[in-house]
């Protein structure tokens, strides 16, 4: 019980900085006894507390973002539900082909991110085009591919959001973190309300992530605030990394 609290914690605060936080509770349920879709379920409704926190934690982030979150939450949350959905109808075989693979790709975008962006302002400074405020049709396209892949295994999901948002919206990183934030909240809460009715939760591990999930977001988002956007970008990368080689081990 300790270790899971412990893992909700670390998990709470990576989910708000990273995005990867599943990446250190899940293991963790694994083994303490738990089926691979129970604590995958368990850990999706127990991270939520979390995302909450973050939110919270990033509310001077959020000022001036409603809007922006609002549309592209209807995007994500649809999403979200058919990963949710592919969870219960794929064989958990299927997680050792499909994670690593999207794991990997958040990653080079993330590190592409910088010179993505420089690309897109010369191209818009030649073309005298504004940015779009909410990132055009192939932000909210990459988005919603990116919540089915968040409601059926979280890992990473805040990394391809973050990767995403970075690329299409000319905005400073730790705003784009705050909006992150809310977004993979908002994916994680409907796929658990799918799961309330459609799996076996185990309720001792949900409420210890969510308890410990709830101190780390808080935690996390001012850790978050006082990294520059580069330290930021090396966080992401390296825990990436870190995350790549445990999926690949497994």
């Amino acid at each position: 019980m300790a270790a899971v609290l412990l893992s909700g914690v670390v998990g709470g605060a990576l989910n708000t900085v990273v995005g990867s936080g599943t990446l250190v509770t899940f293991p963790v349920l694994l083994a303490v006894g738990l089926p691979p879709v129970t604590a995958t379920v368990s850990n999706a409704l127990g991270l939520v507390p979390g995302s909450v926190g973050g939110a919270i934690g990033y509310r001077r982030e959020l000022r001036g973002q409603r809007r922006r979150v609002l549309r592209l939450g209807a995007w994500v949350l649809p999403g979200g539900l058919v990963g949710a959905g592919l969870l219960l109808a794929l064989p958990t075989s299927a997680f050792d082909t499909i994670v690593p693979v999207l794991v990997g790709l958040a990653l080079v975008l993330v590190a592409l991110q910088p010179l993505i962006n420089e690309r897109v302002r010369r191209r818009r400074g030649r073309t005298g085009r504004a940015a779009p405020r909410d990132g055009g049709p192939a932000l909210r396209a990459g988005l919603a591919l990116a919540s089915v892949y968040g409601g059926y295994f979280s890992a990473s999901q805040g990394t391809v959001y973050l990767s995403l948002l970075g690329a299409f919206l000319d905005e400073p990183l730790q705003r784009l973190n705050a909006v992150k934030t809310l977004l993979v909240g908002g994916v994680n809460t409907v796929a658990a309300g799918f799961f309330l009715f459609a799996a076996e939760f185990d309720w001792t591990a949900v409420l210890l992530v969510a308890a410990g999930s709830a101190v780390g977001g808080r935690t996390g988002a001012g850790l978050g605030r006082r990294l520059s956007p580069a330290v930021l970008r090396g966080v992401v990368l390296g825990w990436g990394t870190v995350a790549l080689v445990l999926l690949l081990a497994r």
